[in-house]
């Protein structure tokens, strides 16, 4: 069996780790019989590890409960860059494998549940851990929205970047946080009121600064040419601005432009949301996953 599922990006600034977006980079993950377990991966992250230690390998051999698997993984999705990378591969795997929960699968995983939600759902999603559960509701967001990224040559695993977070928020912060995301869910269901100050935050994004000291200047050029918003992408280092579809392609060359005035190595995509998450492939016929149906 296949699955794919999208990107994502999370946080947004002000959500952290509760909002998440899913955007058109996929990886597609296909899980068979064999008679002993075969990796093989292609495109980002391609041979990095195929062998059992493969986080796809890891969470098929978990569902199946048999390490007899033929797993092979096709990934647009930049690794360790803030792009969801692991959640979806971790989604996909567990649906391709025949779990029935493939969101709560992925969330253990990757630690915490944002960006599997929104590789699972798609679109524009809140996510808490209730109950022992994952609690995912899928939001009003304005589809006429395009996203630029700037995806720098630099690798940063999440675990890295949290250590830069500190152990207590004042309760200053914490209400900040919380003035600033009640703006920004507005914002992106009718960019007609989204405001830049909509992704500020005291959360994290000041403290993970240091580890990608260019992250400012970078911002600022996307604000600067024309990006209603602009925040880290989940623990980054990769960099989004939103922007109306409309005035992308002049948000996407003040991108580049900042990118390249600061001499640091890397690409600017423009990206779109996904609107499906995870899709599987049976006998070749696909169908987007039944979120509602899921335990």
């Amino acid at each position: 069996m296949r699955a794919r599922a999208p990107a994502s990006s999370a946080n947004l600034g002000p959500g952290f780790d509760t909002l998440a977006i899913a955007l058109d980079r996929y990886v597609e993950v296909e899980v068979e019989p064999a008679s002993r377990l075969i990796v093989r991966s292609e495109g980002e992250g391609a041979g990095l590890s195929d062998d059992p230690s493969h986080l796809a390998a890891r969470v098929a051999i978990d569902v199946a409960g048999t390490d007899r698997l033929a797993i092979t993984v096709r990934s647009q999705i930049p690794i360790a860059r803030g792009l969801g990378s692991s959640a979806a591969l971790a989604v996909a795997a567990a649906a391709a494998a025949g779990a029935k929960d493939p969101l709560a699968v992925a969330a253990q995983m990757d630690g915490h549940p944002d960006n599997a939600a929104a590789s699972m759902v798609g679109g524009l999603v809140a996510a808490a851990r209730v109950k022992g559960g994952v609690h995912a509701v899928r939001l009003a967001l304005d589809v006429s929205l395009a996203f630029v990224a700037i995806v720098p040559d630099v690798p940063l695993s999440t675990a890295r970047a949290r250590q830069a977070l500190p152990l207590t928020v004042s309760r200053d912060s914490a209400a900040f946080n919380l003035s600033r995301m009640a703006l920004l869910i507005a914002g992106l269901a009718d960019s007609r009121v989204l405001i830049n100050e909509a992704m500020e935050d005291r959360l994290h994004q000041d403290y993970r600064s240091p580890l990608f000291p260019a992250a400012p200047k970078l911002l600022a050029g996307m604000a600067e040419g024309g990006a209603l918003a602009v925040c880290w992408s989940g623990a980054g280092p990769t960099l989004l601005g939103v922007s109306r579809g409309t005035e992308v392609q002049s948000v996407q060359a003040a991108a580049a432009a900042a990118l390249a005035e600061s001499d640091i190595a890397g690409q600017v995509l423009v990206l779109h949301p996904d609107m499906h998450g995870l899709i599987l492939d049976r006998d070749g016929g696909a169908d987007v996953f039944d979120f509602n149906a899921a335990p």
